[in-house]
């Protein structure tokens, strides 16, 4: 989701081969294209509190290749006369295709363990990324996924709508209920942003945003 405003690539997390015994995560319904997610983004700041209500779609998951992108709606942004639609592609922390280290984005492998650790069920991890990034670790059969989502563009607004999607989250994904927990990291923003969000039946029943046009 943007958040309101107050690249730089380090290098390419993207493994250039798959490791050895790490099996790709098996399919999982409440991650499959047309899945829907509700919740809200807590924005709030030294000078006040405040959440938005967002709205998450998926349009795309090749878990082959680590992959994952969709729609990320806003509701209640007080600077905007409508709800501000982005779109944003994912990266699936599977260690055959990316690792725990961001490195880009102004991530440091300092930062990225602080995000990571904000999640409880990280904390079995914690030793072997500080060690390796958490290569050695076979996230297979994990009862989370870890994932780093980024938008990519605004949908339905110009670049001048007094919003930013410089940062990226990093995202837990449970198996079992499909809720989604993620941090917005950018250094510009309110640091540890939170992201809270709930699987739905919307879009098993065809929700979409049907006045937006995706090229």
């Amino acid at each position: 989701m943007p958040v309101r405003m107050v690249d730089n690539p380090f290098y390419n997390t993207q493994l250039s081969g798959t490791i050895p015994g790490h099996a790709l995560p098996p399919p999982c319904m409440l991650l499959s294209v047309g899945q829907a997610f509700a919740g809200t983004q807590n924005v709030s700041n030294s000078q006040k509190d405040e959440a938005w209500k967002v709205n998450v779609r998926l349009q795309g998951c090749d878990l082959e290749h680590g992959y994952l992108c969709g729609s990320m709606e806003a509701l209640n942004v007080p600077s905007a006369e409508t709800p501000v639609v982005t779109f944003w592609e994912g990266e699936i922390v599977d260690n055959r295709n990316y690792t725990f280290l961001t490195g880009k984005w102004e991530a440091t492998k300092e930062i990225d363990v602080r995000h990571w650790s904000k999640f409880q069920c990280f904390a079995p991890i914690l030793n072997h990324v500080e060690l390796d990034g958490g290569r050695s670790v076979d996230l297979s059969n994990y009862p989370y996924i870890f994932m780093r989502w980024k938008e990519k563009f605004f949908v339905n607004v110009g670049t001048d709508c007094g919003l930013t999607i410089a940062g990226f989250y990093y995202v837990c994904f449970s198996r079992s209920d499909g809720s989604v927990n993620g941090f917005y990291y950018d250094p510009n923003s309110s640091p540890f942003q939170k992201l809270e969000l709930k699987a739905t039946n919307e879009g098993r029943a065809g929700y979409s945003f049907a006045s937006y046009e995706f090229q």
